[in-house]
């Protein structure tokens, strides 16, 4: 098995598809394709009964090639892989280096599909993709193409992208990453979903070629002597961290603190000033006769009890 991500940021994992899967897609496209065959002949039928029969076999044959040959192809090079069949099979089909087919891949496909499956009714197709190590027929072998599945259940751990050594963290804060288009941020994170499943040297010249890439957008080159994996996984951490500082760090209450990797300081809220104490008054008893008598100036000192002599 091997991945790889292609130019359209699609993630190919390459994994050939199985005899039963593709015989499935082959009679789904047939039924398709006989089924338009028999139709288009009914039309021509009623256009042309008063041809001679010459000339209507010329157009049987014409519309033979057209339906049954030609229309295969070019359903293939319009979907860049999907028919019908391998569409509800979860199949397409992709170049060896598993980027999509063009209009030349599928006319060799197309052509020998004739002989191997419409002639021989799947005979030598079968032979030959139970031959081959990847399942292909001769079409495929002639094309230089490979039939895989796209449909694959998603493992426990497939989304986990794995966080760069703690040596980069934040080294890149200063790149300029709003050139960076996000089919290729899709295509590195998808890249680092799933290298660890990759065969080491196809997974090393990916790294490459998406660092390259990356690097040509942001201005500044791979730092030497940073593998290209750790470089894609450190740029990838910095963009996600300056999404979550645009995200939840403006706008945000004062206690709230910094999100996750912002490296910014937690803030705390600010101290309130206690509120201030007034100070105690004492306690005011009962004026004595005498003081109320004396006058204001006795009747403004506290009451203690005690009488002064006369």
């Amino acid at each position: 098995m091997s991945e790889l991500v292609t130019g359209e940021a699609v993630a190919l994992e390459l994994r050939p598809a199985k005899l039963p899967s593709r015989g499935l897609a082959v009679l789904l496209d047939l039924a398709a394709a006989v089924t338009v065959y028999v139709l288009v002949t009914l039309g021509l039928m009623a256009a042309t009964a008063s041809l001679d029969e010459a000339a209507r076999t010329a157009v049987s044959i014409a519309t033979f090639v057209l339906v049954l040959v030609g229309g295969p192809i070019l359903v293939e090079t319009l979907t860049h892989g999907r028919s019908l069949g391998k569409l509800a099979c979860g199949l397409r089909v992709v170049r060896d280096d598993g980027g999509p087919i063009r209009f030349r891949h599928a006319l060799v496909r197309g052509l020998l599909g004739v002989i191997e499956i419409l002639m021989t009714f799947g005979v030598v197709a079968c032979v030959a993709s139970l031959v081959s190590a990847r399942g292909r027929r001769l079409g495929d072998v002639f094309a230089g193409t490979l039939v895989v599945r796209e449909r694959i259940p998603a493992a426990g751990q497939g989304a986990f992208v794995p966080p760069p050594p703690p040596w980069l963290a934040g080294r890149f804060s200063g790149l300029d990453l709003s050139a960076v288009p996000d089919g290729l941020w899709l295509a590195v994170r998808q890249y680092l979903t799933r290298m660890r499943q990759l065969d080491p040297q196809v997974g090393w010249s990916m790294a490459e070629r998406l660092a390259s890439d990356v690097a040509g957008r942001t201005g500044a080159p791979v730092p030497p002597g940073v593998p290209p994996a750790m470089y894609l996984a450190a740029v990838l951490q910095e963009r996600q961290t300056r999404e979550a500082q645009r995200t939840f760090g403006g706008g945000g209450s004062p206690a709230a603190p910094a999100p996750t990797g912002a490296g910014g300081p937690v803030l705390s809220p600010p101290a309130v000033p206690p509120a201030p104490v007034p100070p105690p008054v004492p306690p005011v008893g009962p004026a004595s006769s005498s003081e109320a008598a004396g006058g204001g100036a006795s009747a403004e000192r506290p009451a203690t009890g005690f009488a002064p002599p006369s």
